[in-house]
């Protein structure tokens, strides 16, 4: 794999560049308490450090195409040029230079900041030719030399870790062995195994979440990334020989429609990655490295979030009907309840007969539902004490609005204005329809006072449109407009709390979670399964950036209430449903969970979570039980049971993770629930099926 060009220590990570005859670089990172072993026996050649193709270019043989574009002769013409360190205050930047003879280079950056568990990687390719060329791939980031501590192919010990997603089943883990995924070398170490995999459309977390780990099953190390996206993508697992390279970036032209013209001068940077290696026993440690990156941005997030307020939404109450009347109605009962937020959701602006998720678009104020406007209805709002948020789709267009027949302004596809069944999408770097989305939305927002704003999304542009020179080029320059939009809502609204939602958890990647303060977890608002889908998500983001749903109904059991309300211990409480057909007992159980969950909020806020569950494999019908246990930085923790269908267990015992500290401090559910520690476990013996037990714990 070539001779050590030169190793930087990054906190308790090592970054291990290195070069072979032709000046080709490639780049390890691994734990720096577990030194790679370069003495092990390995048939490897080098796998460079960026994965680039242009048009014309060799391909890679050994049966690659159509599996992959990686490792052509796009890549090995790139060689070191130089590599520079700098350090500026608590950052340290590795910036490594290669070029191609043609003209052509590339720059890759490591960006760590000191005390950091992950890096960030950015890579740009620019052409300095006298030429028009043509990428139809660019990766963010690739490491090789997994795994350095076994010889050979490392048979029957690595593993691949990818997080599933579909509407209302997001986030769900994946664990595939090397073997079974056949990514192991042949025999004759010839024929390229490829593991291509990613999300095509506009919305990134659709098929896969933008994640991958490698895990050495042996020596208890990963190596993993996230990409920051908001359209497709793509990583791959490659190998030929002993050497395993792992990149990832745009979906490139075989996989997402995608190339990209670059004139003499034009340089393109792809999407930003989140990296990190550790030695650790635990996937959700691990996760809890790469999530760590999102705080960066909350650190300059509104100042009314650091609490983790808690959120009333009136979706799942009115069912896109809001109004005047019946939000001053539900504004009589929650008063002093202790809610921060009153989100005003869908349908504010749909006219009478039109349902709300085919007449976005326009949005005009219903003058049937608020005969006032909405002035006296936020002014209500405030007046109880709450902060006044409402909803927008802002990309889409529905087919009953006026904006639908907008078609000089509406994305196209083969000259066509591109329509799915209910929606049409708006051209995002059209300046006419910037200029209208300023005026409807940030401009609704500074009129009516709202400090509180929900972003909808609820179609899929798919493999892209129209206006460049691949549809995947089009769909990712309309939604780095997106980004550019969530940005100016930002800044010509000061203190805005942005809640980023795409039909539930379709954007749950590290670029649209930057530019919010939270986002919907799921569109899952009452099924059973909602513990398991936010407990998964506790490896793809921050807690408390995942808004989970109490929808509570006049029917609900105590039982049924405390389920619910206990789900949103596992991130952010927003309520919902029958609020003002509940009786006084409800009430009660549903205000000690609020104060049972701002108990928890700083656990929330800075924590470390352990996911335990008795294989539960099919999420719509759960059998068995879950457990969660979040490990706060200031002698806090709680720990979460959740018991489904299925044989009841006599008792459920998990470990206690290092640093939880053992004293029960307090105890939420509908009924007294006892739980123990002892033998170094967290045990709790459950009475029935369907039960949530919460218990916060506390150092002496």
């Amino acid at each position: 794999m070539g001779k050590v060009l030169q190793e930087y220590v990054l906190g308790d990570m090592a970054a291990r560049y290195v070069e072979n005859e032709e000046r080709q670089v490639g780049l390890l990172l691994y734990p720096a308490e577990c030194p790679a072993d370069w003495t092990l026996q390995k048939q490897a050649a080098l796998d460079p450090l960026v994965q680039v193709k242009l048009t014309g270019d060799i391909y890679q043989g050994a049966y690659a195409p159509g599996h992959t574009l990686r490792m052509g002769e796009s890549a090995k013409k790139l060689v070191l040029e130089r590599q520079e360190l700098e350090e500026d205050g608590g950052q340290i930047v590795i910036r490594t230079i290669l070029k191609d003879s043609r003209g052509y280079s590339a720059q890759h950056c490591l960006i760590w900041k000191k005390g950091a568990p992950y890096v960030r990687m950015k890579t740009s390719y620019k052409n300095e030719s006298d030429k028009k060329i043509t990428l139809e791939l660019l990766s963010s980031f690739s490491l090789q030399g997994i795994t350095p501590y076994a010889p050979g192919d490392a048979y029957d010990r690595l593993a691949l870790h990818r997080l599933r997603s579909r509407w209302s089943e997001e986030g769900k883990l994946e664990s595939r062995s090397f073997e079974d995924l056949q990514l192991n070398p042949s025999w004759a170490h010839y024929g390229v195994r490829c593991e291509r995999f990613g999300s095509i459309g506009s919305m990134p977390v659709s098929g896969y979440f933008p994640f991958a780990a490698i895990e050495d099953r042996e020596r208890h190390v990963f190596w993993g990334a996230q990409l920051a996206t908001p359209s497709s993508w793509q990583m791959e697992i490659y190998r030929e020989d002993d050497n395993v390279g792992f990149s990832g970036g745009i979906a490139d032209r075989e996989f997402g429609h995608w190339k990209k013209d670059l004139k003499p001068g034009e340089e393109l940077a792809a999407p930003e990655a989140i990296v990190s290696a550790a030695h650790t026993k635990s996937l959700d440690v691990f996760t809890n490295r790469l999530t760590a990156a999102g705080k960066e941005a909350l650190e300059h997030g509104p100042e009314c979030e650091r609490e983790l307020p808690i959120i009333f939404n009136e979706y799942c109450t009115t069912w896109g009907c809001p109004s005047e009347k019946n939000i001053r109605a539900i504004l009589d009962v929650i008063r002093d309840k202790g809610f921060s937020y009153f989100v005003i959701d869908c349908g504010w602006y749909k006219e009478e007969g039109v349902p709300w998720d085919v007449s976005m678009g326009d949005y005009n104020v219903s003058k049937e539902l608020f005969p006032h406007g909405l002035e006296q209805t936020v002014a209500a709002i405030r007046e109880a004490g709450m902060k006044a948020g409402v909803w927008f789709e802002i990309e889409n267009v529905g087919e009953q609005s006026k904006a639908y027949g907008n078609t000089g302004h509406l994305l196209r596809r083969d000259g066509q204005t591109l329509t799915t069944s209910r929606r049409r999408f708006w051209d995002m770097n059209d300046a006419w329809v910037q200029d209208y989305l300023d005026k409807k939305v940030i401009g609704l927002l500074k009129t009516y006072g709202f400090s509180y704003m929900k972003v909808d999304y609820n179609d899929e542009i798919g493999i892209g449109c129209d206006g460049c020179e691949s549809l995947g080029e089009g769909l990712r320059r309309n939604m780095l407009a997106v980004y550019a939009f969530f940005e100016k809502a930002r800044r010509e609204v000061p203190g805005l709390v942005l809640e980023n939602c795409a039909s539930g958890g379709h954007r749950l990647e590290p670029g649209f979670l930057a530019r919010s303060s939270m986002s919907s977890f799921s569109d899952a608002h009452e099924c059973e399964e909602i513990p398991l889908i936010a407990a998964n998500l506790h490896r793809a983001l921050l807690p408390q950036q995942s808004q989970i749903w109490a929808v509570i109904r006049k029917t609900d059991s105590l039982k049924r209430i405390a389920y619910s309300i206990s789900n949103t211990f596992l991130g952010r409480m927003c309520i919902s449903g029958d609020v003002t057909e509940l009786t006084e007992g409800q009430w009660d159980l549903i205000t000690r969970g609020m104060a049972f969950y701002k108990k928890l909020a700083s656990v929330i806020r800075n924590g470390q979570s352990y996911i335990y569950n008795d294989s539960v494999t099919y999420l719509h019908h759960p059998e068995g039980w879950q457990a969660v246990v979040r490990v706060g930085e200031s002698g806090e923790a709680f720990a979460l049971f959740h018991v489904f269908d299925g044989a009841l267990p006599e008792r459920i015992a998990v470990p206690l993770p290092e640093g939880c500290p053992a004293v029960i401090a307090d105890v939420y559910s509908d009924t007294e629930e006892t739980a123990v520690v002892e033998d170094g476990m967290i045990c709790y013996a459950p009475k029935e099926n369907r039960k949530a037990a919460a218990f916060y714990f506390r150092g002496q």
